[in-house]
C-alpha cells in the first residue's frame, strides 16, 4: 500500500529514464508535493464534429475550458439545453410514478456498462422514445386516476349504505304498526304545531382529522338545531392525487325538515369541507339493494384497477429492464438519465465557446497530458479525413491569471487531500500538505486515542469499509471516500495503543515486567539499569504494565504523554518551516529565503529546538540533581542563574541560544520591506532607462508585492506594517501553537480516564461480586459498558479526536508555510460527472 502510494510518485524527479517499479505497480504520474504544470491554450473544433470531439476530450483527458461568451452571454446551443431540460423533467415524471409501482426496481449504479455502451444512444431517438411513453403514462395515469376515484366513491358510498342500514333496521327487526315506507314519512309529535314537518338526512363522507373542524362549522351555521353521527370507516381509502392512503369517516347529520334553509345551509358547509355527499336511502329495501349494486360495482373496479396495473407493469417492464445489448447495465431509463446529464454537460461545453467559421475555446492542461490530448485528437480527427480536425495550439496566459491548482490522487490520498482542500485550495505548485498528512494525521489521532481495544474496533470499522467499498461507492460516498483514512487512523490507534500498554484501561502483560516487588508490599523496585550504564535494559516495548494500578501512575504517565505531545509537536512545526523554505527556494525568492526563512527556524531551533534536546537528554541521562525544564527556560528566556544545568556548559550553551532568539526577531522585522523597496527602484529606474515607465498593474505584478499577494500598487507603509503583523504572530504563534499541542496529552489522558471509569463502574463491580450474583451481573454489566464505550469512546471520543487532529494540521502546522488561495482544476471529465450525478 505505502509502495503505491509513495514509490516514484513524481515520474518527473525520478533518476531512471524508464522507471521499472512505477511500471510494475502501474502508479500513474503524479505530484504529491506541488501540483502539476500547468499549460494555456486554444482549442480549436470543427463546427460540424463539435460535439464529438468533446465527448471524446471529456472521456480520455484533464482539459478545464474557459467561458468565451461570460461578456457577452452567447449560447449557440441553448435550443439543445432545453430539449434536454424537457426531458429531464420527463424522467423525474416517470421516476417518480415508477418508484409507486411494486415490483419495478430500477437498476443503477453501473457507470462503467454505460460507459462501454452510451455511444448506441443518440439524443434524437431518445427525445422520441421518452415523449411518446410520457404520452402513454400521462393516459394512463389520468385512466387509473378516473378508475380510482370511481373506486372510492363506490367505497364511501357502501359504508353510507352500512350505516343507513343500521339506522334504518334490518329484516330481522320487529315489525312496526305502520308500513316503513309510511313510518318515516310519519310526524315524530302527530298533535303539536310542528307535527307537519319530517327529519331531514345528509349523509357523506369527511376526512377524519377534518371531524371536529366540520362538526364545529355544522353547529355554528345551523344554532345548534343539527345532530350530527360520525362512523370510522374499517378501510383507508387512497387520496388518487398522492397515492396516499388517508382514513375517512362516515357522517349522517339529522336535521328538522327535509328541505328549506337548513338544508342550504348544511350543504354549503359540506361544500366549504370539500366532502363527498351519498342520497339516504328512504327504506331498508331500497338500501339492501343499493348496497348489493355497491359491492358488484367495487368488484369490477378492482378487477379493472388489478387490470391496469398488471398492464401497466408490463409496459415499465422493458423500462426498468437492461437494454437488450447490454445486459449487464442499468435500467434502460437510468440509462437515459445518465446519457441526457452526458448531453447536456457536453452542450454547457459547447455554449462556452467563441462561434465563427470554426469553435474557439481557451484551456488549461497539464504539461505531461500534452501529447496525450493532442494525440487523442488526431485520432477522432482520422475517423472523419474529409472534414478539417480539431487542434490544440499552446498558447501564453494572460497577465495576472493563476494557472489552476492540480495535484493528482488515488483513493488513499483523496480523503487527506479533502481535508486540505476544506481548508484552502494550495496556490499554484505550492507545497502541499496533504503529503505530509497521509501519516502525520492518522499518527497524532493514534496518540490521542492510543488503545488496542479501542483501536482495533476502527481498525475493524475501517477494513469492513475498505471490502465494501464497491457497494458504498453510490450510496454512501462520504464513506467511500473515508475509508482510508478511518482505516490508517484504526492502525495508528492500536499502535498507540501498545506503546501506551492500554487495553481498555488494562495493562497486557505482554513481557516481563522491568520491576518486582519482592517483599509483596506494593513497593515495586526497578530490575533494569536505571542509570544506563550499560545493564539489562527496561521494558522492551511500550509502558510496562506494572505502572497500572500503581500510585503514581497518572503523574508518570501524564509526564511521558505531555513530553511526547511537545516533542512531535516542535517536529512538525519545524517540517512545516522546511516546507516554507521549499517554497522560497521553488519560487527563487531568495528575500523571504534569508529574511524569514532562516530567522523563522532559528527562532524555532534555538529555543523549541533546545527543549526538546533538553526532554531527550534527560530521558537517556542519569542526573543526580536533575533540572525542571519549565524553570530551565524561565531562566533561559530571563537572562538568570540556572543553578541545575543538564552537563557542565549547558547553561552558557543556553545563554547564546537565547541570544540567537532574539536576534532573529528583528531580522524578520525590518530588512524585507526595505530589500522590497529597493527592489521597487531598481525596476523604476529601469523603466525610465527603457523609455516604458511602469503601469500600475506592472507594479503590483513586480517584487514590489512581496509575496503577500495584495495584488496592489507598492506601498511601502503597507508593506512594513504587514511585516510587522507576521513577524509577531510567528513568535506569539509559535509559543501558543507549542502549548497548542499539549491536547494531544489532555485528549490522551481524557480517553484513558474515561474508558477507566466505564471499566471500573461495569465490569469490575460485577466481577466483584461473589458466586453466582457475578456471572448473571456480568451479563447486564457487560452490555451498559459495551454500550457506553460505543456511545462514548467510539463515537463522540473519535469524533472530538478528529477534530483536534484537524485543528493541529490547519492551525499549527500550516500557518508555517501554506499560503492557500488558489483555483482547484476542474476538468470536464465525463466519468466523475456522471459519478456526481448518481450520488447525488
Amino acid at each position: 500500500l505505502w509502495l503505491n502510494i509513495f514509490c516514484c510518485s513524481d515520474r518527473a524527479a525520478c533518476c531512471l529514464s524508464d522507471c521499472q517499479c512505477c511500471a510494475e505497480l502501474g502508479v500513474a504520474d503524479m505530484g504529491l508535493l506541488r501540483s502539476e504544470e500547468m499549460k494555456y491554450g486554444l482549442l480549436v473544433l470543427p463546427v460540424q464534429d463539435a460535439r464529438r470531439y468533446i465527448e471524446r476530450v471529456g472521456k480520455g483527458t484533464n482539459i478545464q475550458f474557459e467561458d468565451m461568451n461570460a461578456h457577452h452571454m452567447r449560447r449557440p446551443y441553448r435550443k439543445h439545453i432545453q430539449r434536454i431540460d424537457e426531458l429531464e423533467r420527463i424522467m423525474r415524471f416517470m421516476f417518480e410514478e415508477l418508484s409507486r409501482l411494486e415490483g419495478c426496481g430500477i437498476i443503477q449504479n453501473k457507470l462503467n456498462e454505460y460507459l462501454d455502451f452510451d455511444g448506441n444512444y443518440k439524443l434524437d431517438e431518445v427525445e422520441v422514445d421518452l415523449q411518446q411513453l410520457y404520452a402513454n403514462f400521462v393516459k394512463f395515469k389520468g385512466n387509473n386516476t378516473v378508475l380510482l376515484n370511481e373506486k372510492n366513491q363506490a367505497v364511501e358510498e357502501s359504508e353510507v349504505i352500512t350505516a343507513a342500514l343500521q339506522i334504518l333496521g334490518s329484516a330481522g327487526s320487529a315489525a312496526p304498526s305502520f308500513s316503513e315506507a309510511e313510518s318515516l314519512r310519519r310526524p315524530i309529535l302527530e298533535d303539536d304545531a310542528l307535527g307537519g314537518r319530517r327529519l331531514g338526512y345528509v349523509a357523506g363522507v369527511v376526512l377524519k382529522a377534518d371531524e371536529q373542524r366540520f362538526s364545529r362549522a355544522l353547529w355554528r351555521a345551523s344554532r345548534g338545531n343539527v345532530f350530527v353521527q360520525f362512523s370510522p370507516i374499517s378501510q383507508k381509502v387512497e387520496d388518487p392525487k398522492t397515492g396516499q392512503a388517508v382514513d375517512k369517516s362516515v357522517f349522517v347529520i339529522y336535521f328538522q325538515g327535509s328541505e328549506g334553509s337548513m338544508k342550504d345551509r348544511i350543504v354549503k358547509v359540506c361544500t366549504a369541507f370539500g366532502v363527498n355527499m351519498y342520497a339516504w336511502p328512504s327504506s331498508p329495501e331500497i338500501a339492501r339493494q343499493r348496497d348489493i349494486f355497491l359491492k358488484t360495482q367495487l368488484q369490477d373496479k378492482d378487477k379493472a384497477l388489478q387490470a391496469y396495473q398488471k398492464f401497466l407493469y408490463n409496459e415499465t417492464k422493458d423500462l426498468v429492464s437492461p437494454h437488450i445489448r447490454n445486459s449487464t447495465g442499468n435500467s434502460k431509463i437510468e440509462d437515459w438519465r445518465l446519457f441526457c446529464t452526458k448531453e447536456k454537460a457536453i452542450y454547457n461545453i459547447l455554449n462556452q465557446c467563441e462561434e465563427g467559421m470554426v469553435l474557439r475555446v481557451n484551456v488549461w492542461y497539464p504539461t505531461a497530458e500534452e501529447a496525450q490530448i493532442k494525440g487523442i485528437l488526431k485520432t477522432e480527427s482520422d475517423v472523419t479525413p474529409d472534414s478539417s480536425g480539431a487542434v490544440l495550439n499552446a498558447d501564453r496566459a494572460p497577465k495576472h491569471a493563476m494557472p489552476p491548482t492540480y495535484i493528482r490522487t488515488n483513493e488513499y490520498t483523496e480523503a487527506f487531500q479533502e481535508v486540505v482542500d476544506t481548508y484552502g485550495i494550495p496556490r499554484y505548485q505550492e507545497a502541499n500538505p496533504a503529503l505530509f498528512a497521509t501519516v502525520t494525521f492518522p499518527f497524532i489521532f493514534g496518540m490521542m486515542y492510543g488503545d488496542i481495544g479501542h483501536g482495533t474496533i476502527l481498525l475493524l470499522a475501517g477494513l469492513w469499509l475498505v471490502h465494501n467499498a464497491e457497494s458504498l461507492r453510490f450510496t454512501q460516498p462520504v464513506l467511500f471516500m473515508a475509508r482510508y483514512m478511518l482505516l490508517s487512523m484504526g492502525i495508528f490507534a492500536t499502535f498507540a495503543g501498545f506503546m501506551y500498554n492500554d487495553f481498555f484501561s488494562i495493562g497486557l502483560q505482554l513481557f516481563p515486567s522491568g520491576f518486582e516487588d519482592p517483599d509483596g508490599d506494593g513497593q515495586w523496585s526497578p530490575t533494569y539499569d536505571v542509570t544506563n550504564s550499560g545493564g539489562s535494559g527496561p521494558y522492551p516495548f511500550g509502558v510496562d504494565w506494572a505502572w497500572h494500578g500503581a500510585g503514581n501512575e497518572l503523574l508518570y504517565v501524564n509526564s511521558m504523554k505531555m513530553k511526547l505531545s511537545v516533542l512531535f509537536g516542535v517536529l512538525q512545526m519545524i517540517v512545516g518551516l522546511l516546507l516554507r523554505w521549499s517554497n522560497a527556494i521553488y519560487d527563487r525568492s531568495l528575500t523571504d529565503f534569508i529574511f524569514e526563512c532562516i530567522p523563522m527556524m532559528v527562532f524555532m531551533l534555538c529555543f523549541f529546538g533546545w527543549m526538546d534536546v533538553m526532554i531527550l537528554y534527560k530521558w537517556t541521562h542519569p542526573i543526580d540533581n536533575s533540572p525542571n525544564i519549565i524553570n530551565s527556560l524561565i531562566c533561559m528566556a530571563m537572562g538568570q542563574q540556572d543553578n541545575n544545568p543538564l552537563w557542565p556548559g549547558s547553561v552558557e550553551l543556553a545563554q547564546k541560544l537565547m541570544i540567537y532568539t532574539v536576534l532573529s526577531v528583528p531580522i524578520m522585522l525590518f530588512p524585507k520591506p526595505f530589500v522590497l523597496l529597493w527592489q521597487h527602484k531598481q525596476e523604476e529606474k529601469k523603466a525610465l532607462a527603457s523609455g516604458h515607465p511602469l503601469l500600475e498593474d506592472e507594479e503590483s505584478a513586480g517584487p514590489s508585492s512581496g509575496g503577500h499577494g495584495h495584488g496592489e500598487e507598492f506601498e511601502f507603509g503597507e508593506i512594513f506594517i504587514h511585516q510587522i503583523i507576521e513577524t509577531i504572530e510567528y513568535v506569539l504563534g509559535t509559543v501558543s501553537h507549542t502549548a497548542s499541542y499539549l491536547r494531544i496529552w489532555a485528549l490522551s489522558l481524557a480517553h484513558q480516564q474515561l474508558s477507566l471509569v466505564f471499566f471500573q463502574k461495569t465490569l469490575n463491580m460485577g466481577l466483584e461480586m461473589s458466586f453466582p450474583a457475578n456471572g448473571i451481573m456480568l451479563y447486564f454489566m457487560f452490555g451498559a459498558w459495551f454500550g457506553i464505550t460505543c456511545a462514548v469512546l467510539l463515537g463522540m471520543d473519535v469524533l472530538e479526536c478528529f477534530l483536534h487532529t484537524l485543528r493541529l494540521h490547519w492551525v499549527e502546522f500550516q500557518s508555517k508555510f501554506y499560503k492557500a488561495g488558489g483555483e482547484k482544476f476542474a476538468p470536464f471529465n465525463i466519468r466523475k460527472l456522471l459519478s456526481d450525478s448518481t450520488t447525488d
